[in-house]
Formats: C-alpha cells, sequence, structure tokens
C-alpha cells in the first residue's frame, strides 16, 4: 500500500521565522513551499521536510529527522559547528564518543538539536 510512496519529515516550530534561518541558513535546505507564517517546505535530496508551526514544539524527545551524509560525517559535523550548532552527547551502548561523533562497529553518528530543541541526527550508512 504504502511502500513505493514517498514520506515527509514533520518539524513543529514555535517561530517560523527563526526556524527558517536555521534550516535555510544553518543546514542549506532549500525551500519549495510555505503557507505565510504556518508552514515551510523544504526539499532535502529526493525527500521534504515540513516545519510548521505548532505549541507543542520541541515536546518530542527522539529523534525527528536523520540525513545519511555517509563518509562525509566528520567535515559536516565541523561545517555545522562552523554555524554555531551544538553537538547533543549521549550515553549510548555499544556506541563511544570521539569528538561529537558516536562511534560503534560500522556506524557514526552524530545529534544535535534546531532552536526548538527538536533532535535532529547526521549519520553514515
Amino acid at each position: 500500500m504504502l511502500e513505493n510512496r514517498e514520506a515527509s519529515a514533520n518539524i513543529a516550530v514555535k517561530n517560523l521565522d527563526v526556524a527558517r534561518k536555521f534550516y535555510e541558513d544553518t543546514l542549506g535546505l532549500e525551500k519549495v513551499a510555505a503557507e505565510g507564517q504556518e508552514l515551510v517546505v523544504y526539499k532535502s535530496g529526493r525527500s521534504t521536510i515540513n516545519v510548521y508551526r505548532s505549541d507543542y514544539a520541541g515536546t518530542n524527545k527522539a529523534t525527528a529527522v536523520t540525513w545519511d551524509v555517509g563518509e562525509e560525517i566528520e567535515s559536516v559535523v565541523r561545517a555545522l559547528k562552523d554555524k554555531g550548532v551544538r553537538f547533543e552527547h549521549y550515553e549510548m551502548p555499544g556506541l563511544r564518543l570521539e569528538g561529537d561523533v558516536h562511534v560503534g562497529d560500522s556506524m557514526k553518528v552524530a545529534w544535535f538539536k534546531d532552536p526548538d530543541g527538536n533532535i535532529l541526527n547526521i549519520v553514515n550508512h
């Protein structure tokens, strides 16, 4: 039924202007549509991310969006840090922290938050 359909991520934010600055200027996403002060749609690879205004922004305590950056993970972390992104450090079974990157057997992952506290991450799949 849905196995061959594209899916989109949805991110709730309190202030769409602040979110636009982060998602466009910091992350470099391209805006493809907007609905006033309620919604901005961004293109990310072949997928889209809907950033919308909500009173419930930042209440999700789990990862909301994951980007696969392959072997470029360390350079992406450096580039994001240069733009002021602070990375989160977690105690994760089977992972050790190397700088801001959590490293396991064949996995590398780094978590960070948007201005509303939504948890985002990059991985090396």
